[in-house]
């Protein structure tokens, strides 16, 4: 059986691919398909212990069952067009905030909160050049939807937009925007904060930082379902 396995940041860099075919007799579970990478690309050996799999753009366990045709993703622990009146977007380009908040803002809002996050130039005592974002897009966008949505669902918000920046970014650009719209501050702002720190930890998107003296992918925590 075969199967066509995605690859990113770190794990994309030894591998040397961004999508490679994992060829076994026989591929049951997710375990199944990381063992015959591993076979295929020695390199890896290891990487387990701090790794992400998804299947059909969905967070997966080693156990989950793999069939040919299914979109299997193999990453890191995340770092951390607009349709009606909310904006959920991954662009390359410069984040302009004033028009997003121009677009969601309406009569009805008593109050706006803005989460701007911008490339700082330090990072554990080392001088920041610059940084680098990638991302699994479709996943991205896809579970930045089902963050929106449970914040509805937990707040009377009004109007929600995330918009993320991949590419090279430089000091004092904005990486992620998150605007929240609602009738209270108080909402707001829990609303605000719920999003981007659910963002943080949920979404497939990674930065590289890059220093004089070398550069490395941050990641995040170790997931439970590490090998």
């Amino acid at each position: 059986m075969n199967i066509e396995v995605l690859l990113f940041a770190r794990l994309r860099e030894l591998v040397g691919h961004d999508r490679v075919m994992v060829r076994r007799q026989e591929l049951l579970t997710v375990r199944d398909v990381w063992d015959g990478l591993r076979a295929q690309y020695p390199q890896v050996e290891g990487f387990g212990k701090s790794l992400l799999v998804s299947v059909n753009q969905e967070f997966a366990d080693w156990g989950t069952a793999v069939k040919e045709g299914d979109e299997l993703a193999f990453f890191p622990p995340v770092s951390g067009g607009a349709v009606g009146g909310d904006s959920i977007r991954i662009i390359r380009s410069p984040i302009l905030i004033e028009p997003i908040v121009s677009q969601l803002r309406q009569p009805e809002d008593g109050a706006v909160v803005v989460f701007d996050g911008i490339v700082r130039n330090h990072s554990q005592g080392r001088k920041t050049l610059y940084l680098e974002y990638e991302g699994y897009e479709p996943m991205a966008l896809k579970k930045m939807r089902e963050i929106e949505q449970i914040a509805r669902n937990r707040w009377p918000v009004n109007r929600i937009g995330i918009v993320h920046r991949l590419g090279r970014l430089e000091i004092g650009e904005a990486s992620v925007v998150i605007v929240v719209t609602s009738a209270h501050r108080k909402v707001a702002f829990e609303a605000c904060q719920y999003i981007i720190d659910t963002l943080k930890k949920t979404v497939p998107i990674w930065k590289k930082e890059f220093f004089a003296d070398g550069e490395v992918w941050v990641e995040g925590e170790v997931p439970s379902t590490a090998l």
